[in-house]
């Protein structure tokens, strides 16, 4: 369950990109008009480029833990997660194959998600989600309203992820197209809070993105 840990960073990649997800049938937490506005706005995404600061509370040591990288992602099924400082380190997934790296290991590992355990429960937990696999959400997630505008919406695990994440707070940019801030609350009172900035919705983006270690 250690190793899974981690996973929870990766999570808000999808939520950034489908906010859809909302069409579940939890009517007693969400409402109609957040339901069709964010359906909506999930229709007009294809591809998004964010800039993102990571800070990292750490409850036991009473300090932050601060990073900065980037974000992209494409319609069906590629994505590339970077951390730049203090760290280089990062993956690309495009399709059923990708390749992670991290600063202190030269050059970069190619893996398949179908030999690739780790791997392969990230790519289902992103894809899914960004596919509106809706049966997958409803069956992982309670999902609750917070605010209407801006949309913020509040996601409590149903089973495994409970053992170590409490709640996730997304919160969307006015338009609903994408998330501006993602707060990670684990049980062990950690936190880590994600803002996104210079977001840029449906622009071009090169190939090589989701398949080079290193861009120029």
């Amino acid at each position: 369950m250690v190793a899974l840990k981690p996973f929870i960073l990766l999570w808000l990649c999808v939520s950034l990109v489908i906010p859809s997800l909302l069409i579940a049938n939890d009517v007693a937490t969400v409402s109609s008009d957040v339901t069709q506005r964010l359906n909506v706005a999930a229709q007009q995404v294809q591809t998004l480029h964010s800039d993102f600061v990571q800070e990292k509370y750490l409850s036991m040591f009473e300090e932050t833990l601060n990073s900065t990288g980037k974000f992209y992602y494409q319609k069906p099924d590629q994505l590339r997660w970077e951390i730049i400082e203090p760290v280089g380190s990062g993956f690309v997934i495009k399709g059923d194959e990708g390749q992670r790296w991290h600063q202190r290991i030269e050059g970069s590992e190619s893996f398949k998600l179908d030999q690739d355990p780790a791997m392969s429960l990230i790519a289902e937990q992103l894809f899914a989600w960004a596919k509106a696999d809706l049966d997958w959400i409803e069956k992982n997630y309670h999902l609750s309203v917070m605010s209407e505008q801006p949309i913020q919406l509040k996601l409590v695990p149903r089973e495994s992820a409970a053992q170590f994440l409490s709640h996730l707070l997304i919160t969307f940019d006015q338009q609903d197209r994408y998330v501006v801030a993602v707060e990670i609350h684990e049980t062990d009172a950690d936190m880590t809070r994600i803002n996104f900035n210079n977001s840029i919705v449906n622009s071009e983006i090169n190939d090589a993105v989701f398949t080079d270690r290193c861009l120029k």
